[in-house]
């Protein structure tokens, strides 16, 4: 069943975007919105839609959602960050504006920051319109290019109305529906993306300064290893770890961001490929304009993290050249420790020493005069031999007695696999 079930989601998302059908005049607006992890707003937000509009709320398990009203056709789907609301209208050719009630309008509740919005007008070549729609964009950022082998003009200067909205223009030469819509949804995807891509831009900002102070840091404290690691080990270990966890914590929080916006940007490069644009004179192409102003956002990104990288390998060599320092001190510390321990034990050895002859002689004395308290008390001991004499020959007995029962219980509390203290000392 797993796998079945796997295969349904493969099999499903080959389809779960397909193109929108469009037809010139037509109007597109699509809003992009942050979700910032609260899907609830996205759910409230397409429930008021589909009450206002007179529309039936949709299955909401699936990441993209149609409503179809009377004022034209709106579509919602769900990305990693962000969701996108695209509201397409028919366009009074007379008004240039799209016909029916906008829905982003009178009561919307915006499911999150809002982080792109577009206008996109799909309108049949001609000479007289073609004229008037590129007369409204500013000649100085102007885009113009050819696409679809010249069966389209696609025109913007990446610049918002009065809206917020970037204004972007299909001037369609015979397209197919299918083929308009796969252009227009191609072109939305170029402009929201490109915006999410330099999303990055805030932080890199932020993290230049502290990368460089990190760096000033690291230097000074470099040079002090050099002078005086050996006093201040210690605080200087102290003072590297602190550095790693400031800059562990900013790489941390750089870290989706900046890979996200290289999704992005590879997204935006995918897309302007597909258009395969033909240069028209006197105006950019799509692809060199946008080239131009987001490839060097991307590459300050790519330096700030190698940046991060190459600060985060010298604070590890620093902290691992001092620990070495550290290292050496602690086993010259325990070889003085050692030092001092036989030191210890050698004179522990010699007092022992000292006390087993101390205990020979005061056992011997009290063995003696037990003895010469019996043997003068023997009677008739007196006529054959002097007690005092018979005690004097037993005095050496007797220590030698003493001294080998005393050496052989110390003999048997010791290790019989070491030699002997008095060998050792």
């Amino acid at each position: 069943m797993p796998v079945l079930g796997s295969r349904k989601i493969a099999l499903d998302e080959l389809h779960a975007r397909p193109f929108p059908l469009v037809e010139a005049p037509r109007a597109l607006v699509q809003l992009a919105f942050m979700n910032e992890g609260n899907l609830a707003k996205d759910r409230e937000t397409l429930a008021e839609l589909s009450s206002r509009v007179g529309a039936s709320l949709p299955d909401q398990s699936t990441p993209l959602h149609g409503l179809t009203f009377e004022q034209g056709d709106l579509h919602r789907e769900k990305h990693t960050e962000f969701f996108t609301y695209l509201w397409c209208a028919p366009l009074d050719p007379e008004t240039g504006n799209p016909v029916g009630l906008d829905p982003f309008k009178h009561g919307f509740i915006p499911p999150g920051p809002i982080v792109s919005g577009i206008r996109l007008d799909v309108v049949t070549w001609t000479e007289e319109s073609a004229q008037s729609y590129i007369d409204r964009f500013d000649p100085v950022s102007r885009c113009h290019s050819l696409v679809e082998d010249g069966m389209a003009d696609i025109i913007t200067d990446f610049r918002q109305d009065s809206d917020g909205l970037t204004r972007i223009v299909i001037l369609d030469r015979g397209l197919t529906p299918i083929r308009l819509g796969a252009l227009a949804q191609r072109l939305l995807e170029i402009e929201t993306y490109r915006t999410l891509a330099l999303l990055s831009i805030p932080m890199t900002q932020q993290l230049g300064p502290h990368l460089r102070e990190i760096e000033k840091r690291l230097a000074a404290i470099t040079d002090e290893m050099r002078q005086s690691a050996r006093r201040n080990s210690e605080e200087l270990l102290s003072s590297l770890t602190d550095l790693s966890a400031t800059l562990e914590a900013d790489t941390a929080s750089s870290l989706y961001r900046f890979g996200a916006s290289r999704a992005y940007y590879e997204i935006v490069e995918e897309r302007l490929t597909a258009l395969g644009e033909t240069f028209v004179p006197g105006c950019y192409r799509w692809r060199s304009f946008l080239h131009r102003r987001i490839a060097p956002a991307m590459r300050t990104c790519r330096s700030i993290e190698e940046r991060q990288a190459n600060l985060s390998d010298k604070l590890a060599r620093a902290t691992t050249l001092l620990r070495s320092w550290i290292d050496v001190q602690l086993e010259r510390q325990n070889s003085d420790l050692l030092a001092s321990m036989n030191n210890r034990a050698r004179l522990q050895l010699r007092l022992q020493q000292t006390v087993e002859g101390l205990s020979v002689a005061a056992i011997s004395y009290y063995v003696i005069g037990l003895l010469s308290y019996l043997i003068k008390g023997l009677p008739g001991y007196h006529d054959i031999v002097s007690p005092e004499l018979v005690i004097s020959a037993l005095v050496p007995v007797v220590l030698l007695a003493i001294w080998w029962t005393v050496r052989r219980i110390r003999n048997s509390h010791s290790d019989p696999g070491l030699p002997d203290r008095r060998d050792r000392t």
